[in-house]
């Protein structure tokens, strides 16, 4: 990574501040697939996300970092399990709870983006099938039409599914998440399909909703996980199997749920008709892979490793900024739809990392701006050390570091220097001695 820092600004109008997600913070909830994930332990550290972060008990404790990171903006999901704990029983003393979180951070001067699914699922719907059910997506548009319905007035910027490509990768073909399938390509096929059809639904339906209440600036998007995968060499075989891993792991869930287009081997053509079902793009970046062909067909005839010395980040994840400017420019090429950084951190326990991290890739972020990428918003992962889904505990994306035993949060020096990049929109000279010198 590079080691020369420079000053700069970001534009006025752009936006910061942090991303998380229900499961992984709020505890107390018994009722999701997440839950009885943990209970059969299957979390690699032997956590449980039963407490984690006890966000639900501690809203007003966590908006008050917020404040003192003085986020602009903050992504978080809702549990459906908690919405919704039995089919066709909608609870509103949930709903209600979410819609007064809402509502304190628009008093504190904190837009909220809100994601309907990231990775959990209520345990009866996950019995009926899950995503691989048909009336998979009816109940999600249900779903969301109750949300939105309530909560609608208080928000206007939505995420409909998180990451839909990582989800059913770890679900269904390395069987690491629930319900640990593995190998199971029909179901990956199956779901992918009726995740792109329910994304389409349920933008129609935000839209509709907010539309009824006359309220018109809608805008409604999916945080898209988008790995740079680099050919090993220019050998054709190996640029091939990266090329056909770009299509399986972004491609076919991009255009679908973009345009609404079914590529093989989801399916094809139109189902809901040709249209625009993003109002902008969403990105979560972290890493790279540099890919090579392989013999074995069990691995896609593709090899994946890391770059020869690269710098790695606690998951063994290469740390590559360049790769936030590479995909930016790619999907405003193609889109030309406002970006918006959904989620972009490291695993850093010690957090020796973080802060030239967090330094190079809003270098990267400004240098698109000044070439005419229009990325509006960038939402650090993550606010507080969390439940990390099979990592448990132990990987610590946190600008506030947990204590998971006492519930202490302690504001790490990262979390220090990104509230002073929100507060000078930039890097300033001054910045630079203090944190990175």
């Amino acid at each position: 990574m590079e080691k020369e820092f420079i000053a700069f600004n970001l534009p006025l109008d752009f936006k910061l501040g942090t991303a998380t997600a229900s499961l992984q913070i709020e505890g107390g909830d018994t009722n999701n697939n997440w839950y009885r994930w943990c209970e059969l332990k299957r979390i690699k550290d032997g956590s449980h996300c039963k407490i984690a972060c006890d966000h639900w008990n501690r809203v007003d404790e966590d908006i008050e970092l917020m404040k003192t990171l003085n986020c602009e903006i903050y992504r978080m999901s809702l549990e459906w399990s908690r919405i919704e704990p039995q089919k066709d029983n909608f609870n509103l003393n949930a709903i209600n709870h979410y819609k007064e979180e809402i509502k304190k951070l628009k008093d504190s001067g904190i837009e909220p983006l809100v994601t309907l699914h990231h990775f959990s699922n209520p345990i009866w719907f996950e019995d009926m099938g899950g995503w691989s059910n048909p009336e998979s997506i009816k109940l999600f548009e249900r779903y969301t039409e109750y949300v939105v319905a309530n909560l609608g007035e208080y928000v206007s910027e939505w995420i409909t599914i998180n990451e839909p490509n990582v989800y059913l990768y770890q679900s269904f073909i390395v069987g690491n998440w629930p319900p640990g399938e593995k190998g199971n390509i029909k179901r990956f096929l199956i779901s992918a399909k009726n995740l792109i059809i329910a994304h389409i639904f349920s933008y129609r339906k935000i839209h509709e909703v907010r539309l009824n209440k006359g309220l018109k600036d809608t805008k409604v998007g999916v945080a898209n996980h988008i790995r740079v995968f680099d050919p090993k060499s220019d050998f054709f075989l190996d640029r091939i199997v990266s090329k056909n891993l770009d299509k399986l792991f972004h491609k076919i869930f991009i255009t679908g749920m973009s345009d609404g287009l079914l590529i093989p081997p989801v399916g094809r053509g139109y189902p809901l008709g040709k249209g625009k079902f993003l109002d902008f793009f969403g990105i979560n970046y972290y890493s790279r892979d540099i890919v090579s062909f392989s013999f074995n067909i069990n691995n896609l005839f593709a090899k994946i490793e890391l770059k020869e010395d690269a710098k790695t980040n606690d998951l063994g994840w290469e740390i590559y900024p360049e790769g936030i400017y590479r995909i930016a420019k790619k999907y405003y090429e193609r889109f030309k739809l406002p970006i918006y950084i959904t989620e972009n951190g490291i695993a850093d326990a010690k957090d020796n990392l973080r802060l030239e991290y967090i330094y190079f890739h809003l270098y990267y972020i400004k240098k698109a701006i000044d070439e005419g990428i229009d990325i509006k918003k960038y939402f650090h992962w993550t606010l507080t050390d969390n439940f990390e889904w099979t990592e448990g505990e132990s990987a610590r994306f946190g600008l506030i570091e947990m204590d998971f035993k006492t519930q202490k949060r302690t504001i790490r020096k990262s979390g220090y220097f990104f509230s002073e990049i929100v507060k000078n929109k930039g890097i300033t000279e001054e910045m630079i001695k203090k944190f990175l010198g």
